[in-house]
């Protein structure tokens, strides 16, 4: 089952980077979220996405969103991964894809894990999915937009 546009976000509970618990309510009724699930730590695609999102961290929070990556990597990978990289986000660790199983965002090509985007409200409505492996700068772009316009509406 696939989260859309319109649902629930489901609530989980991850280890980040520092090895601490984050949850995706401890955010509910205080700040959007975007939610961006990758495939690996420190590999080209991934790098140029998160660093996108970190170019663009300081716009995201204005818009009042807090961004969150995903993937299966460890904490001590995304610790490395954020030092390398001076990630500012959260990056969380999915080791058994559960949470990405959970929201839909499977593999792609039946082996890689996919790279899907959600933009969740600070009621914690789904507004935003975008699922595409190669356009990493569209992950950012449109998230961004669905933020401005919710702010407009």
């Amino acid at each position: 089952m696939s989260v859309k546009v319109g649902d629930t976000a489901p609530n989980f509970t991850l280890r980040d980077q520092n090895g601490s618990m984050v949850s995706l309510n401890d955010f509910r009724g205080k700040k959007a979220v975007v939610l961006y699930f990758y495939p690996k730590d420190d590999t080209p695609g991934c790098t140029a996405e998160s660093c996108g999102f970190r170019d663009q961290y300081e716009v995201f929070k204005t818009a009042g969103a807090e961004v969150i990556g995903v993937s299966g990597d460890s904490p001590e990978s995304h610790q490395k991964f954020a030092a390398k990289y001076n990630l500012p986000f959260t990056l969380l660790s999915d080791k058994d894809n559960k949470v990405r199983k959970e929201y839909g965002a499977t593999m792609a090509f039946g082996f890689v894990p996919g790279r899907v985007t959600y933009v969740i409200d600070q009621e914690g409505v789904v507004r935003f999915v975008l699922d595409t492996m190669f356009n990493f700068q569209a992950h950012v772009e449109e998230a961004l937009k669905t933020l401005q316009d919710l702010a407009v509406k």
